[in-house]
């Protein structure tokens, strides 16, 4: 067939036009590559023949102190895989399934991903996890088989935490990546994380590095070490007394603190319960979430009759009252048509001395309405209540005043003796430091230095005077009330042999659904030492113990004692040898006696006793037998089990109790009790001393006294 012109020159157009279409979509393509895809690609490609591996920094430690490491970091390993080198994905996940505690399905999903350079299997893996896996390795390879070929093992860090259970809250926590994620942990995390470095190699294709290729190395800069106020003896005193608090009053929750009243020093700080910070409950995260909280800074709560301490110094300091000054407790008082009750029996004629070391309600009232609105809340605002201390840790709470505007007579009645406020723990001790130390409001403090990796100091904390709420003449009337507070008050329960010991106890209201509970309270103790020259001032604070008797002089006051025992040596105060101390009684062995022996034992060696529990016999006791104590100090009797003649129990005397603390008694030895009246007890049936059976209903009638 012979082809015309037309023909081949049609023929010739279409060859054409085809070549300029496939030159077109070439270079469309080309240009979709290199222009608009050009970064990506080259990204891409980079990140085939290049390997990137961070270098993290070394987290700086935590200190007490003198020194002791409260935080470090630890070595850790990471546990990777390269893809492209992993022969035989099933086996490789079967062989390291038990070894890194993961199932093998996970493990064989990330290594056969093989888009990917290299893929982390397990972090934070200890050391002898590590050297498990690289035996393995080497004994795989010395056999000539590839079973386990691109597996690697890398050094990374992990918080360690030397002490495990202590001052939990305080010190905070890391995330995995070693990010502070609570506490001093979290707020001085610019200091102890450092600046990550890395090095970057070139590799082949299947992600081994060329040994001829160009690296790329830049070092991690290390974090600052981080030196607190912080006292790890003293911590572990405060520790061990909380846990002890905890069980022993079966408690919700204990919380101390313990500063150095001269220079605002925070020596121990304690929230129980708590978790061991290597191994924080994140699966919980509930839990995690409210024992995270510092509830020293976070929680108000009434304070109660410590309160009195602070009502007592501005009384004094405005001149309204004077040391020997009499008064008359009749129970109760009247304060714009509602009464308010003592704590108690009666006091009678008392003296202004007397009324604080018998924490007189009436007293306190007619203190705080001597002062009047103006006055009180001057020295309110004056030692910092209802406002943060401004203490260098985070979460701090203000506290609850009722505004100077809207408070009303019978308000100022109440706050005169700790109602009708709130404040923090490290509020209140920070104020009550200012009675002491001479009269002046320290900024408490934490953060004694900070140090970059190379040891040279960048922060340094120092005593900070906010404010003179008392005249020092005040503050040294002060302690001497508040040394017979113990002495000869309220306060025995933390009376020391041969050491002037000064405080206040306390035991406040607890709202339950906005209501006030009767039953349940917040017990405290707020104590320092040595009285005429304060070292080291300490708050116990302890809520909704669940006891039959749960003041502060029971709940709180020996486990304050406890560690200002411990403590005052430790700080090198010597006992005073040359003092004439009240007479100090050994407390007696009245284990497995019934009750009312164990009770008379006690009596006849000058002790007084509550119970707790419910039965004839005593179980436990605390203080334990040989302990020295005040005359007149209470000995908590842990009572189980039946009476001594196998089945009842003898009714014990209520007479002149209150309601409250009659029901509590009977409580303790089973019995149950029908009111009539209200009042003090003036008369009981079956009468005390007789032989009844347990959860038998006595009748006790009550008069106002």
């Amino acid at each position: 067939m012979v082809l015309t012109g037309p023909v081949i020159r049609r023929r010739l157009a279409l060859c054409m036009a085809a070549f300029f279409l496939l030159f077109t979509a070439l270079g469309g393509r080309l240009f979709w590559l290199q222009v608009v895809e050009g970064r990506a690609l080259q990204r891409r490609a980079q990140s085939q023949w290049t390997s990137e591996s961070a270098i993290r920094p070394t987290r700086g430690r935590i200190l007490d102190r003198k020194g002791a490491v409260l935080a470090q970091s630890a070595t850790a390993y990471t546990a990777s895989a390269s893809p492209r080198q992993v022969v035989d994905t099933d086996r490789f996940a079967a062989l390291l399934s038990p070894v890194l505690d993961m199932e093998a399905a996970v493990i064989h999903k990330k290594v056969s991903d093989t888009s990917r350079g290299g893929v982390t299997l397990k972090r934070q893996l200890s050391r002898e996890t590590a050297q498990q896996l690289k035996r393995m390795k080497a004994e795989y390879a010395a056999a000539g088989s590839d079973a386990l070929n691109g597996l690697y093992l890398e050094e990374e860090s992990k918080r360690y935490y030397p002490m495990g259970e202590f001052a939990t809250q305080l010190i905070g926590l890391t995330t995995i990546d070693g990010v502070g994620q609570a506490g001093l942990e979290q707020s001085l995390d610019r200091y102890l994380s450092g600046k990550a470095g890395h090095v970057l190699s070139q590799v082949d294709g299947k992600g081994r590095t060329l040994g001829y290729g160009e690296t790329e190395y830049i070092a991690a800069i290390n974090g600052g070490s981080v030196t607190l106020t912080i006292d790890a003896s003293i911590q572990s005193f405060a520790e061990q007394a909380a846990r002890e608090a905890l069980e022993v009053n079966n408690a919700k929750a204990v919380r101390v603190l313990a500063m150095d009243p001269a220079t605002g020093e925070i020596l121990a700080m304690v929230n129980k319960p708590d978790y061991d910070l290597n191994n924080p409950p994140r699966d919980d995260v509930e839990t995690l979430t409210t024992r995270m909280r510092n509830r020293v800074l976070t929680d108000a709560y009434e304070p109660g009759s410590t309160f009195k301490t602070l009502t007592a110094a501005a009384a004094l300091d405005a001149g309204l009252v004077s040391v020997d000054e009499g008064f008359y407790c009749a129970g109760s008082v009247v304060v714009d048509g509602g009464k308010i009750r003592c704590w108690g029996k009666p006091h009678g004629a008392e003296t202004f001395a007397q009324a604080l070391q018998n924490s007189c309600n009436p007293v306190f009232v007619e203190m705080g309405l001597r002062l009047g609105t103006e006055k009180l809340y001057h020295y309110i605002d004056a030692f910092g209540i209802g406002r943060r201390t401004g203490v260098d840790i985070p979460g701090e709470a203000d506290g609850i005043v009722i505004s100077k505007q809207a408070v009303k007579r019978v308000d100022i009645a109440r706050i005169g003796f700790g109602q009708s406020v709130a404040v923090t723990p490290i509020q209140l001790l920070t104020a009550v430091c200012a009675v002491v130390n001479g009269g002046n409001l320290m900024k408490p403090w934490v953060v004694k230095s900070v140090c970059d990796a190379d040891g040279e100091i960048i922060r340094r904390g120092a005593p900070q005077v906010v404010g003179h709420p008392i005249a020092p003449q005040t503050s040294a009337v002060m302690r001497r009330l508040l040394e017979d507070v113990v002495t000869l008050g309220g306060g025995k329960n933390a009376y020391i042999p041969g050491y002037h010991v000064g405080g206040k106890t306390g035991t406040a209201q607890v709202y339950i659904d906005g209501v006030v509970s009767r039953e349940t309270h917040i017990g405290s103790f707020v104590g320092f030492a040595p009285a005429n020259d304060p070292r080291i001032a300490v708050l116990l604070v302890v809520d909704e113990a669940d006891v039959p008797v749960d003041f502060g002089s029971v709940t709180a006051a020996p486990f304050a004692r406890e560690i200002l025992e411990k403590s005052l040596p430790y700080l090198g105060v010597a006992p005073d040898t040359g003092e004439t101390p009240a007479p100090g009684v050994t407390v007696p062995d009245v284990t497995g006696l019934d009750v009312d022996e164990a009770r008379k034992a006690l009596a006849e060696a000058g002790l007084d006793s509550v119970l707790d529990g419910a039965g004839g016999k005593v179980i436990r006791q605390l203080p334990v037998a040989g302990a020295q104590m005040s005359a007149g100090a209470l000995v908590m009797l842990y009572v189980a089990g039946p009476s001594a003649d196998g089945e009842s129990v003898q009714v014990p005397d209520v007479a002149g109790m209150p309601v409250t603390e009659a029901n509590r008694l009977l409580k303790s030895y089973g019995l149950e009790m029908q009111i009539e009246g209200s009042g003090l007890a003036v008369s009981q049936s079956p009468a005390a001393g007789t032989t009844v059976n347990p959860t038998t209903r006595v009748a006790v009638r009550f008069q106002p006294p």
